[in-house]
């Protein structure tokens, strides 16, 4: 996600340019992406836009929130920590879909909607959205809330 995505760029709409952009980030690090690749697309600037860190700790999030992400100061490009839910720390296969789903978040801000966040992850892992959206799920329940972004 080497810029901004914008859901007026080209006409294209933002899901679509999600998609288009995690069909790329497959493309480079695939095409099995698990919490080894994740790290690694965190660190490319033309995959993530700003730096972002990951941080296992709940005290930021909601009841029944697995990830969160959160900017470092005013401006995006001082990068973003995405919190995660502790319990998943050992959990590595679980990871990707919590980090990626938070990665849509980070480049496209308030704009992108949990079905466009859902659209990217799914496109990098290579899933169909509702299995990518069941798993996603399944790791919220694990929580035991109802939230999940």
């Amino acid at each position: 996600m080497a810029r901004r995505l914008h859901s007026e760029d080209g006409g294209q709409s933002l899901s679509a340019q999600l998609a288009t952009k995690g069909d790329e980030v497959r493309a480079k690090y695939g095409p099995n992406i698990g919490w080894k690749e994740v790290l690694r697309i965190l660190e490319d600037r033309s995959c993530v836009l700003y730096p972002c860190e990951v941080r296992f700790d709940a005290d930021l999030l909601l009841a029944g929130e697995f990830a969160h992400s959160v900017p470092k100061g005013p401006k995006p490009e001082e990068g973003f920590t995405i919190f995660v839910h502790p319990c998943f720390a050992t959990q590595l296969s679980a990871l990707p879909y919590l980090v990626l789903y938070q990665l849509a978040l980070v480049t496209c801000g308030s704009a992108v909607s949990p079905d466009d966040a859902e659209t990217f992850g799914c496109h990098v892992l290579d899933l169909p959205q509702d299995q990518y959206f069941q798993v996603l799920c399944e790791l919220a329940e694990q929580l035991g809330g109802d939230e999940m972004i």
